[in-house]
């Protein structure tokens, strides 16, 4: 079969969408290739088709074990021969998966990187032939990245060992620096690179101000995402635990996963997420790669994100099915300065500790920015855009003010505190002294009889919290030592006495109106109000034939589908046929089901 009718009989498409048929055709070629192409753009079709077309059996390098049952699992729906290998199996099943690699019964053959580590591993794959090697989440061989995996490193060895076959690395998130690193580590230097727009048209980015996060984070979920699936992320396990807990206690159905949990715990909650409706993952970072859970409406984040790259690979786990979804995220002053803190107190060189500060500074500059979040979020990895008219610096656009004077009596009041050197004084304490509050704090040093005392009462604490955070941010104040002492940096002595200016972002009175993104041509279409009612009869249908097969819902029918199905009402099996994501094997195996679903 040629790669179309690949893509029209097994998969159910009528066309490729953006490089994706450029790509297949090149590794189909022979060609290697470097993909960075957003979540939700199709990669793994560009792997899936040329593995099918080529002879022998493509091999995929994923770090994703937990997940490789199910995209094994979506692959054999399709009527794909796919299977793995990895740490999680039985010896006899390894063997079967061995002997169907050997007999060329496989199409696809998923591998974590640590079994190419394996002499046996590569001794079998040299007995086999192999059609291609395609790297998922090629961003985990940058060693200064978000998820670095040291077994990555080793996969520069497959051209040397297999000189002809083509080599596909994929990511999702890459900046200029990281793509020409993957490039390096992974020895692509020849490979022809393939840059998708990262723009995210239907996930809607939102930045708030922190107070009582859990309870925005309710009020958001209660108003706008009631009953959806989404994802919640937290700096530390304790976080994760008191998150899922409040939720609960609120009528919102959520699980916590951490490191600190069991690893069977973790597995059993992850199966949940991905096979119940309507589920909250209240999660840290090591919860999320990969995931391929298409229905995920929200991506929250209670805590400062590291680095942007970090922010747009979570965030983009949201609807992966091109409708509209929420990325939104709480921010205030005290992540400021314990993101500062932990980069000071971080393992590493001065080079490192630099660049951990300068993945913060545009993290810090994204939250700040009076302009649309999606062009400075596309500029960040080299791409340019317009206003989108759907982020919250559209919607409501926050003003900027001159906060010069503010910024001095801030800055005046942490350099008369530093010439107590015995003590060490945070954010609290100057702004306690700047509001003239007689704490017992302040009393005690006698810090009511300094000159700057009560002299910011045009601000309130909050608005002060808001100039400090916002100094920490643009370097004119620094947090240092075990109790995030304010220091004044060198920017701090130009707006004391050289007449800088200060400009700040004044934070919008309400909150951005929703405004519900209409799918662009080409993306999953909406249907109509009448056809709701059967959308649900087919979700019902298809949760109960994903619980029998023990498979997520997704693995049957994406939404995307079951939508189009609704709002075409196909009354023949041909008809059917004809709806995107419908293939002959999905055809074949549940076609006269939906139609007596429908009738």
């Amino acid at each position: 079969m040629g790669s179309h009718e690949v893509l029209r009989r097994v998969f159910g498409y009528d066309s490729y969408r953006g490089d994706q048929q450029e790509i297949v055709e090149h590794v189909i070629g022979g060609g290697d290739a470097l993909v960075l192409m957003p979540t939700g753009g199709g990669k793994s079709l560009c792997y899936q088709i040329p593995s099918l077309v080529r002879e022998g059996v493509g091999v995929v390098v994923s770090p994703l074990i937990a997940l490789m049952q199910d995209q094994v699992d979506a692959l054999r729906d399709l009527g794909v021969r796919a299977g793995f290998l990895n740490s999680t199996q039985y010896p006899d099943e390894r063997s079967l998966v061995e002997a169907e690699f050997l007999a060329g019964e496989l199409d696809l053959l998923y591998l974590a990187p640590e079994r190419l580590r394996v002499e046996q591993t590569v001794r079998l794959l040299e007995r086999g032939k192999i059609a291609l090697f395609a790297i998922d989440e090629a961003h985990c061989v940058a060693q200064w990245g978000h998820d670095f995996r040291p077994d990555y490193l080793a996969l520069s060895h497959l051209h040397e060992r297999w000189p002809d076959v083509p080599r596909v690395a994929l990511t999702a998130t890459a900046t200029a620096a990281t793509h020409a690193e993957i490039a390096e580590r992974l020895k692509l230097a020849d490979a022809k690179h393939f840059v998708a727009s990262f723009d995210r048209p239907n996930i809607q980015y939102r930045i708030v101000p922190k107070n009582e996060p859990k309870k925005q984070l309710l009020e958001l979920l209660r108003n706008e995402h009631d009953g959806d699936a989404g994802i919640v992320y937290c700096l530390s396990r304790n976080s994760v635990e008191k998150t899922a807990e409040f939720l609960n206690q609120n009528g919102v159905k959520a699980l916590p996963y951490h490191a600190g949990l069991d690893s069977g715990t973790r597995a059993k909650n992850q199966s949940r997420f991905l096979r119940e409706d309507g589920l909250v993952m209240v999660a840290t970072i090591a919860f999320g790669m990969g995931i391929d859970k298409p229905d995920v409406r929200f991506v929250a984040h209670l805590d400062l994100p590291k680095s942007v790259e970090g922010y747009y690979q979570e965030t983009g786990r949201a609807g992966r099915d091109g409708l509209p979804s929420t990325a939104w995220l709480a921010y205030g002053l005290q992540d400021v300065v314990q993101q500062r803190k932990m980069i000071e107190d971080s393992d590493g060189d001065q080079q490192h500790r630099r660049r951990l500060v300068a993945h913060l500074d545009a993290m810090l500059a994204l939250c700040e920015t009076v302009e649309c979040r999606r062009v400075q979020l596309l500029e960040y990895f080299g791409q340019g855009g317009e206003p989108c008219g759907n982020c919250d610096t559209c919607l409501v656009p926050p003003e900027t003010w001159d906060g010069t004077v503010p910024a001095q009596k801030v800055l005046s009041t942490v350099y008369r505190l530093k010439n107590e050197r015995r003590q060490k004084f945070g954010a609290g304490q100057t702004i306690d002294i700047l509001l003239g509050r007689k704490t017992a704090k302040v009393i005690q040093f006698d810090h009511d009889t300094l000159s700057v005392f009560g002299i910011g009462t045009e601000l309130n604490e909050s608005g002060w919290r808001g100039v400090v955070r916002q100094l920490l941010a643009q370097g004119l104040l620094a947090v240092e030592g075990e109790y995030s002492t304010l220091v004044l940096t060198p920017g701090s002595e130009e707006v004391l006495y050289r007449g800088r200016k200060v400009l700040m972002r004044r934070e919008p009175e309400r909150a951005a109106k929703v405004r519900t993104a209409k799918p662009k041509k080409g993306e999953p279409v909406d249907m109509p109000a009448e056809a709701a009612p059967v959308f649900e009869r087919l979700r019902a249908w298809r949760a109960a034939t994903a619980k029998e097969q023990g498979v997520p819902a997704y693995v049957i029918f994406h939404d995307a589908t079951l939508r189009q199905i609704a709002a075409n009402a196909p009354g023949t099996l041909a008809e059917l046929g004809t709806v995107n994501g419908v293939g002959e094997n999905k055809l074949s195996k549940y076609g006269q089901q939906i139609l007596d679903t429908l009738a």
